[in-house]
């Protein structure tokens, strides 16, 4: 059994932000992290800028510095990763924790995994769920979502040249992925529930993207949804009827969602709206000592918190740590 002062789930921003808050109040936590520091940053597209400024993507009072308006990919990994490091963050790399359990003496006993299947137990008094949901996509629940050809994630476009490739949603994500297949040389059908554009879609970029459909360089299919796939074809369905069209990729770019399964398993109350039970101002869940950071925290829909908002849950995780203390 090891005992941790305080174990963190989760090297994003936000785990990393609350351990650089707790070791200010006096802890000494560990992060555990089931793959890399700031992996959900590692995952997106490969020459994506953010939208925040790079001061509201700073953690720990750490500046973050770029010559650019809008902080690239790359230097947000550099600088998560700077932060950890400089601030000798204790993180457990590629470990999985697969259960909470709390005991009757009020510590929590955790059991891990690492990569190669050797569990670890863990026991400590505050726990902090900081787990993102880059790794939960959004199922379409239809026939061959399953198969090689679609993913829910876009890197880069260069893979796709030539191919006749399909978007599922509306999103900023598939209207950027849709823009830079379509400059490779990609066939780029982009297929979306709504009747009309989304009004999230940047105001900037939205009217490039207006005008290459209507020259007939990306083909957009409103108020449609795919109803299956197979290995060379969608089926559509929209008011018009189902039609079939051809297809070699499909990018099913329809978010992604908390893992509450980990949460109710681990004790926490979901409300009958779908989110779970915490104090805001403190962030502890209904479980005592067991608190929340990040996007897991969101009510509603996983894009309302964002870096900007939930780099700060540790600052509230720390406070009501210490007025225990």
């Amino acid at each position: 059994m090891i005992t941790e002062e305080a174990i963190i789930i989760g090297a994003g921003p936000c785990g990393l932000a609350a351990a650089i808050e707790l070791e200010r109040i006096g802890l000494h936590p560990v992060i555990i992290e089931k793959s890399n520091i700031a992996h959900s940053i590692s995952m997106y597209p490969t020459y994506m800028h953010f939208f925040s400024t790079p001061e509201k993507l700073e953690i720990g009072e750490i500046p973050f510095t770029t010559p650019n308006d809008k902080p690239s990919r790359l230097e947000a990994i550099n600088y998560y990763r700077t932060a950890a490091l400089r601030n000798k963050v204790r993180v457990n790399a590629y470990e999985k924790v697969l259960r909470i359990d709390r005991q009757p003496n009020g510590l929590f006993q955790l059991i891990s995994t690492d990569r190669y299947g050797v569990q670890k137990q863990y026991e400590t008094p505050y726990v902090v769920v900081a787990t993102g949901y880059f790794d939960h996509p959004n199922y379409l629940g239809i026939p061959g979502e399953d198969l090689d050809k679609v993913t829910h994630f876009f890197r880069e476009a260069h893979p796709y040249t030539g191919m006749e490739v399909a978007i599922i949603g509306g999103s900023n994500s598939a209207i950027d992925a849709a823009l830079e297949l379509e400059r490779v040389g990609a066939k780029v059908t982009v297929i979306y529930r709504g009747a009309g554009y989304s009004s999230s879609i940047k105001p900037w970029v939205r009217p490039g993207f207006e005008k290459k459909v209507e020259s007939g360089l990306i083909r957009m299919l409103f108020e449609s949804r795919v109803v299956e796939i197979d290995n060379h074809h969608l089926a559509v369905e929209n008011p018009e009827g189902r039609q079939t069209i051809a297809n070699d990729f499909v990018l099913a770019l329809t978010g992604f969602h908390p893992d509450r399964e980990f949460l109710t398993n681990s004790g926490v109350r979901i409300e009958e709206e779908g989110f779970p039970c915490f104090d805001e101002t403190t962030m502890e869940t209904n479980v005592p000592g067991l608190y929340l950071a990040g996007v897991v925290a969101s009510k509603h829909e996983a894009n309302e918190i964002f870096i900007e908002s939930g780099r700060f849950h540790g600052n509230k995780i720390a406070a009501h740590i210490a007025s225990l203390r």
